[in-house]
């Protein structure tokens, strides 16, 4: 029995080594990757981006685990890219910072992190203007922070975005200029085919608007009311609302309903620079304070 020991003692023995080797070796590398997570925030403070997204990616080798270097990673890459630029390394940084928001949100981040990456993911979606997939990401982010004021009010940018070239091309076809009032005119009568022809289809350029965005503008609107709701002084939100609600004017049925619009639009507006002017003699006030 003591010749049979021996050898399953030897065995453990050098198992345990084995192990003891790995995780010394595992600890060292999760030091070595907190030590290039500290340079790398180094570099990033100081603009020095790519230097930091090296640094970052050696410490996600080192420790896969680190959900905070892909992090950072991600927004030096976002940092580096310029929305509208299709040079190719622009384009590969936009692509790799969609990348690593998305692997970070399958990481062991916290909620406030998950959060943080759900909101530049909203923001570089936008910025491209791929409209469909910047409002999927805002409402996740408002699902994930019901208070996030700044997520309601870019969904009322996306409608009113969406909108725009429709409503200018329909302005062309109809023959208005943007400073005319609106609405738009209805469907006029085909004009009677000439003998032998095929009748004119008929068309309601505003009709097959309304059906599309009338909605879209009107969630729009909702949006901004949810944002000022959260925050009764937001600015940005007011200036939407204007927006919003002039531009869904041109689809209204009446010349009234269009100029109640309107009304409605300028009372926005002239809420916006109220707010606008009270916030800055309240900054300036508290500038002089302070001195």
């Amino acid at each position: 029995m003591g010749g049979i020991l021996k050898p399953q003692i030897g065995t453990i023995a050098a198992m345990c080594g084995v192990t003891a080797l790995a995780i010394l070796s595992a600890g060292c590398n999760q030091l070595k990757a907190r030590d290039n997570l500290n340079k790398g925030v180094n570099s990033f403070r100081s603009g020095q981006y790519t230097a930091a997204a090296d640094d970052f990616k050696t410490a996600i080798e080192l420790d896969p685990g680190l959900s905070s270097a892909r992090l950072y990673l991600a927004t030096a890459y976002m940092t580096q890219w310029v929305p509208g630029s299709e040079a190719p390394d622009n384009v590969r940084n936009m692509n790799s910072a969609l990348q690593e928001f998305q692997t970070s949100l399958n990481s062991n981040l916290d909620a406030k992190n998950k959060l943080i990456a759900m909101q530049s993911l909203a923001s570089i979606y936008y910025q491209k203007k791929d409209y469909a997939q910047a409002e999927d990401w805002n409402k996740k982010v408002i699902a994930a922070d019901p208070k996030n004021k700044e997520a309601y009010y870019t969904l009322g940018v996306i409608a009113w975005s969406e909108f725009v070239p429709s409503w200018r091309e329909a302005l062309s076809t109809q023959g208005f200029k943007p400073e005319d009032p609106g609405p738009l005119k209805d469907a006029a009568k085909p004009a009677k085919p000439k003998k032998g022809a095929a009748p004119a289809p008929a068309t309601d350029l505003k009709a097959d608007l309304k059906a599309k965005y009338w909605q879209k503008l009107t969630d729009g609107i909702d949006d901004e009311k949810k944002a000022l709701e959260i925050d009764p002084d937001y600015e940005n939100a007011m200036s939407y609302m204007n927006l919003l609600i002039r531009y869904r004017g041109w689809l209204d049925d009446t010349k009234e309903q269009y100029m109640a619009d309107a009304k409605q639009s300028d009372d926005w507006v002239q809420k916006y620079l109220e707010t606008v002017k009270r916030k800055a003699a309240k900054k300036s006030a508290a500038a002089e304070q302070t001195e």
